[in-house]
């Protein structure tokens, strides 16, 4: 990590054009960064980190004035750069991992093609020889079986596998710069660790790597150096170990006691100053459940499913499980554990080929639709993705009274979606505003609004927080305890981030291919895991330490690889 940096960018500022005027995004941003090295941009939504990182590649975007007093790649003045410069820079020079690979990979397009296409776009392998290229450079990235890999599309790979596809091809080319912007977000905490594995070993080799994340906790395990971005500007910066050891400004002091933590207070107790995480002083600890008749019963259940190859999968095998009254039970595992199929049958979305599902001690999955309807005020869904279950169309008043009893007064309708709003903690301004204008802390407060209109007994939350900042999924978490405190309703929460799972759980149950491996009382599940797998989700999940910064193994990852 010396010698001349290959990336260096004094005094940065990019502005958009927009109706309402010129908005801007970034603001004197400075940074350098030399092979072998990785340098993490970190920072809630918004705060310009991916404008910062696009703007290195070009592709700042439409309505985009961009600003530098330097802005180089190896010497080389990218403020004069050409399109088909950029072209050129892109791929072979400076590779780039987005945050969804489903949406960044073709989806009409196979795999081996999508990572073929950078050695054929640089002329960099023959015809002859792509095959065995592209099957070297998805082994490389850590995917099974590359040879059938390489036939699949991009839907029929796990989000674990079409990060690594996605990753494979950033690489194909060989660039000297490696862009990842939020490339373990909402994926499992084992996949998480894989990605990062494969990030920390092209940087061993040489590669520069330039990570953008709003997770301090994944940035301990790879960053050598770290540059915390609030509204545009780098408000601190600094080696990793540190900036995480000793933060000097408040924001990210903020960041990382938002960071949901396996051994820190949970939010169920007050912590250290006597107030949340959002400002508020916390409520009574919720009711235990009682032992009485539990709020949902899951008897024996399975559920199959039959692919369009005829081939029959069972997504859950066999699972019981009991919700009592003002408890919150904790599902947690990798993605294809059968958590969210788990969720689907206790929301009756989908009926069990076997076994049974109770609601308030009476049957509730072996009912006729028209015979249940009456009842589903009881239970409500809170989504991961609340802007795809929003009508765009609809106003925030609208999406919340759509979930009311027909016949109310308009003005009776105002006053109640207002008083669920204040319950979530936004005003009444919000009420004619539209989702797409909304952040996605406060889209995710109107779906917490709309799921509490009905009254319901039971909240399933299924990844709720996964996409979130960590400040506003701190937020959100201390929102879900206070109305679990003060209106005795129980949570089904699905999640993969074991951390957030204790922050707001009595008990967990731990899920892996279809079945529950492991349950018990979330404190004594997590402190002594009986089963191997739950105590390998535990090793993968990324720890707040500050010799983590260097980017070597954690204590954590040595005892899991043990």
């Amino acid at each position: 990590m010396t010698g001349r940096p290959l990336v260096t960018v004094e005094n940065l500022s990019v502005e958009f054009a927009t109706r309402r005027g010129v908005v801007p995004a970034v603001r004197d941003v400075s940074l350098t960064l030399r092979a072998g090295e990785c340098l993490a941009l970190v920072g809630e939504s918004g705060s310009g980190k991916s404008v910062t990182a696009r703007t290195l590649i070009g592709l700042a975007g439409d309505g985009a004035t961009v600003r530098a007093r330097t802005l180089e790649y190896d010497g080389r003045d990218l403020r004069r750069f050409t399109r088909r410069q950029w072209r050129r820079l892109r791929g072979r020079h400076v590779g780039f991992v987005l945050q969804d690979a489903l949406t960044s990979l073709d989806p009409l397009r196979r795999v081996g093609d999508e990572v073929a296409e950078p050695l054929e776009a640089h002329g960099l392998a023959r015809r002859d020889e792509l095959e065995d290229r592209v099957l070297a450079l998805l082994a490389e990235a850590g995917v099974p079986d590359p040879g059938a890999r390489i036939l699949q599309y991009p839907h029929e790979l796990s989000g674990g596998l079409r990060q690594r596809a996605l990753i494979a091809s950033a690489i194909a080319a060989g660039p000297a710069v490696l862009v990842a912007d939020e490339p373990t977000t909402a994926l499992d905490v084992t996949v998480q660790a894989q990605v990062l594995d494969l990030l920390r070993a092209r940087k061993r080799a040489g590669t520069a790597v330039l990570l953008i994340s709003h997770d301090l906790a994944v940035v301990a395990r790879l960053a050598d150096h770290i540059a915390i971005m609030r509204e545009g500007t780098v408000v601190e910066r600094g080696p990793a170990a540190r900036v995480l050891a000793a933060p000097e400004h408040p924001y990210t002091r903020e960041l990382m006691a938002a960071v949901p933590s396996l051994d820190g207070p949970r939010l169920d107790r007050p912590s250290l100053d006597g107030q949340r995480l959002d400002g508020q002083r916390p409520p009574a600890p919720a009711a235990r459940p009682d032992g009485g008749t539990p709020v949902v019963e899951v008897r024996g259940a399975v559920k199959r499913y039959r692919s369009l190859d005829g081939a029959v999968r069972t997504a859950v095998r066999e699972v019981s499980l009991r919700l009592g009254r003002g408890e919150a039970l904790g599902i947690v595992g990798e993605s294809g554990s059968g958590k969210t199929t788990l969720a689907r049958l206790v929301l009756a979305e989908t009926h069990p080929d076997a076994g049974a599902v109770l609601l308030d001690g009476e049957p509730w999955s072996g009912l006729r639709e028209r015979d249940r309807r009456g009842r589903r005020s009881r239970i409500q869904l809170i989504d991961q993705d609340p802007l795809g279950s929003f009508d765009p169309r609809y106003t925030v008043e609208r999406v919340v009274a759509e979930a009311l009893a027909p016949g109310l007064p308009r003005a009776a309708r105002r006053e109640r979606v207002t008083a669920l709003l204040t319950e979530v903690g936004l005003g009444p301004e919000h009420l004619d505003r539209r989702p797409a204008t909304l952040s996605g802390g406060q889209r995710q407060r109107v779906a917490i609004a709309r799921a509490l209109a009905p009254g319901p007994e039971v909240l399933v939350c299924d990844e709720p927080v996964s996409a979130l900042d960590v400040t506003v999924q701190a937020r959100i978490l201390a929102l879900l305890a206070r109305l679990r405190a003060e209106s005795g309703v129980s949570l089904l929460f699905i999640s993969h981030d074991l951390g957030v799972v204790r922050q707001v759980c009595d008990r967990v149950a731990v899920m892996k291919d279809g079945r529950i491996v492991e349950s018990g009382d979330v404190e004594t599940v997590f402190a002594a895991p009986r089963h191997p797998y739950t105590a390998a989700l535990l090793a993968a999940v990324p720890r707040l330490e500050p010799d983590a910064g260097r980017g070597h193994a954690t204590t954590a990852d040595q005892k899991g690889r043990s």
